[in-house]
C-alpha cells in the first residue's frame, strides 16, 4: 500500500512539472504598442484672450428736450444714413417760444430805434450847450442799454429755435439702428438721465475690447512691437491677430492692435486693449464675445507629441520612449503650452525619438514592446 502511494506522488510530481515546462514555453508576446516618431520644426506658440466687440462707432440717441414722442421714423435693426429723421417730439411748446423770442427781438429792435433817433437829435444839442451833459449821458446809456437788448434778445431767439430744432432727432452717422426703448406717446428727455432712445452703430469696422494683466500686457506689447517691424512678412503668412466666434468657427479677416489703454487700472491691475477688424459683410455685430488669438512666440527646433503621450505623476510629466532595442524607457520631460491636440515639450526629447503613442497602460519602464509606427495621416492630424 505504502510503495502504491509513492507511486502516486511520483506521478503527479511529473505532471506538474511538464505543465510548468509547457506554460513556460508558451511565454506571451511582447505587447503590441503605436509609436510617434518626434521631429523638431519651427513651433508657433499661439495665445488667447476673451473679448468683446463694439461698432467703430456706437453712438446713443438721446432726446435733447423733453416732450411727448409724436413719431418713429425707421425700420427697427435697418440701416439708417447721416441725417435720416428718426423720431419727432411734439415741437408746439417750442414753436411757441421761438414766436416769443421774436416778438422780444422785435421790442428790442423798436427800443433801440428810438434810442438811436433820441441820441442823434440830443448830441447836436449838446454841442451847442441847448442840453446839459447828464441828458447826453443819459441818451448814451439808454441806447447801449438797447444794443445789448437786441443782443440778448437775438440769443434768446436762437436758443430757443436750437431746441425747436432738437424736436427732430437725426441720425448722427450711418449704421445700423437698434430697437426702439420708446413707443408713441412716451414722454421722453427728462432730465437728469433721459432715457436713450436707441443706438446707431458703424459696423463696417468692430473694435474688439479685453483686459489684460500687467505680465500678459508686456508679452502683448512686445509682440505688437514685432507685429509692425514684421507686418508685410506676417500677412505673406497669413497670420496675424484672428478672431474667433462663439461657435468655434475662425473669423476669415485679420485684425491689428490699434489701441493700448494709457495705464494699468489700479483697481484691477489691468489694462485694456483694443483689436479692430474688417467687417464688410457685417456678421459682427456690438455685444458679442469672443476669442482672440495671436503669436506669443516662435520656437525655431520645437517637439510637439500628442498630449496623450505625456501622463503627470505627483507634479513631474512623463513620457515612455522606445529604444532600438525595443525597450521602453520611462523619461521626465519639462512641458510648455498646449498646442491644439499637442503638448510642447521644452526639455528631455530630441527629435528622432519614438514615443508611445497608443498601449501607455501595456508598458513601464524597462518592458520589451513590439512598436508600430503611427500612419502619416494619423501622425500629421495630431500635429495640427
Amino acid at each position: 500500500m505504502k510503495h502504491k502511494i509513492n507511486l502516486l506522488f511520483v506521478l503527479l510530481l511529473f505532471i506538474t512539472s511538464a505543465c510548468g515546462e509547457k506554460k513556460a514555453a508558451q511565454a506571451p508576446p511582447p505587447p503590441q504598442v503605436t509609436v510617434i516618431e518626434t521631429e523638431a520644426r519651427e513651433v508657433v506658440v499661439p495665445i488667447e484672450f476673451v473679448g468683446q466687440v463694439f461698432g467703430a462707432e456706437d453712438l446713443a440717441i438721446r432726446a435733447r428736450v423733453e416732450g411727448f414722442l409724436e413719431g418713429i421714423h425707421f425700420e427697427e435693426g435697418s440701416e439708417v444714413e447721416a441725417g435720416k429723421l428718426l423720431y419727432t417730439i411734439e415741437s408746439q411748446p417750442y414753436e411757441a417760444d421761438v414766436a416769443a423770442r421774436m416778438s422780444r427781438v422785435a421790442e428790442a429792435k423798436t427800443t433801440l430805434a428810438k434810442t438811436t433817433s433820441d441820441l442823434r437829435r440830443i448830441r447836436p444839442l449838446a454841442a451847442r450847450k441847448a442840453v446839459s451833459e447828464s441828458d447826453l449821458d443819459g441818451a448814451v446809456a439808454a441806447y447801449e442799454a438797447s444794443i445789448a437788448s437786441v443782443e440778448a434778445a437775438e440769443a434768446n431767439l436762437r436758443a430757443a429755435k436750437i431746441n425747436l430744432s432738437y424736436t427732430r432727432i437725426l441720425a448722427p452717422i450711418s449704421g445700423i439702428i437698434g430697437k426702439t426703448q420708446a413707443k408713441v406717446g412716451d414722454f421722453v428727455g427728462r432730465s437728469p438721465n433721459p432715457v436713450i432712445l436707441n443706438t446707431v452703430s458703424n459696423i463696417t469696422t468692430v473694435r474688439v475690447e479685453f483686459f489684460l494683466t500687467e505680465n500678459l500686457y508686456l508679452l502683448v506689447a512686445r509682440r505688437i512691437q514685432q507685429l509692425k517691424k514684421d507686418e508685410i512678412a506676417e500677412r505673406e503668412k497669413g497670420e496675424g491677430v484672428e478672431l474667433i466666434l462663439s461657435d468655434g468657427t475662425l473669423y476669415p479677416e485679420k485684425g491689428k492692435f490699434d489701441f493700448i489703454d494709457r495705464g494699468i487700472d489700479p483697481t484691477t491691475g489691468s489694462i485694456l486693449i483694443q483689436v479692430s477688424f474688417p467687417n464688410p459683410e457685417q456678421l459682427i455685430r456690438p455685444g458679442q464675445f469672443a476669442r482672440i488669438r495671436t503669436v506669443a512666440e516662435r520656437i525655431k527646433d520645437g517637439i510637439l507629441v500628442p498630449q496623450r503621450c505625456v501622463s503627470e505623476l505627483q507634479g513631474i510629466n512623463r513620457v515612455f520612449v522606445v529604444g532600438s532595442d525595443n525597450k521602453v524607457k520611462e523619461r521626465n520631460v519639462t512641458v510648455g503650452p498646449t498646442i491644439g491636440s499637442n503638448r510642447l515639450i521644452l526639455e528631455g526629447l530630441k527629435a528622432g525619438e519614438k514615443v508611445v503613442y497608443e498601449g501607455l497602460q501595456k508598458v513601464a519602464d524597462g518592458a520589451l514592446v513590439t512598436p508600430t509606427i503611427a500612419s502619416t495621416e494619423t501622425a500629421e492630424k495630431e500635429k495640427q
